[in-house]
């Protein structure tokens, strides 16, 4: 992070940030090749931040550059003119990522409220998702940091294994994730897709 003086990891916060994380999980969203409508996809926009509410055992990260005291040369490419606009003064969202609990049964309304009170994760397992850096800023390595943030705040509440799911073509991703010690698994919940499953053990 050195490197990009200008450049941050913060919690996403709402409502505030609601518009912009909504147009980093679109932007995600379109681009991959297939469209994300099993995995109610607009109903995860409309409800954010829905499962990755802290409350709920979740987390949401921002990616986040700035010019930093009017210095417009802040990022080593074009990055400046990358992602969303957030609330903030001369803040650009450029990337994302975030985790939530992952339970094998559904949850009930009470079970739900007991969780929002309890500061023990809701479950021993949870689940990477919306790893998205805008493109102009990617092969800069800014997906490490948001990993690290990630599979570090995972391990901070107490959570012994992390999931994630991704296309069997996406090989870059893949090898992001193996990179962090993600091992492939059998499949953990039904996708339609050519989809490869991966745990940590953490």
């Amino acid at each position: 992070m050195s490197k990009f003086p200008n450049i941050q990891i913060r919690d996403a916060e709402f409502p505030g940030d609601k518009e912009v994380v909504g147009q980093l999980f679109k932007a995600y969203a379109q681009s991959l090749p297939v469209s994300l409508d099993f995995q109610n996809f607009d109903h995860e926009l409309a409800e954010l931040p829905g499962k990755y509410a802290s409350e709920k055992g979740g987390a949401l990260w921002l990616l986040c550059s700035s010019a930093g005291n009017g210095d417009a040369a802040a990022m080593p490419t074009e990055g400046k003119k990358a992602g969303f606009s957030t609330a903030r003064q001369d803040e650009q969202a450029i990337g994302c990522i975030a985790i939530r609990p992952f339970f094998t049964t559904p949850t009930t309304t009470a079970s739900a409220t007991l969780l929002a009170h309890s500061t023990s994760p809701p479950t021993k397992t949870c689940e990477l998702k919306r790893l998205y850096l805008a493109p102009e800023t990617r092969g800069l390595g800014l997906s490490k940091p948001l990993m690290e943030v990630a599979i570090s705040h995972a391990r901070k509440l107490g959570y012994k294994e992390m999931l994630l799911d991704t296309l069997r073509n996406m090989t870059t991703a893949r090898k992001i994730y193996e990179g962090y010690g993600f091992e492939e698994v059998d499949s953990y919940y039904e996708n339609p897709n050519d989809a490869v499953f991966y745990r940590l053990k953490l």
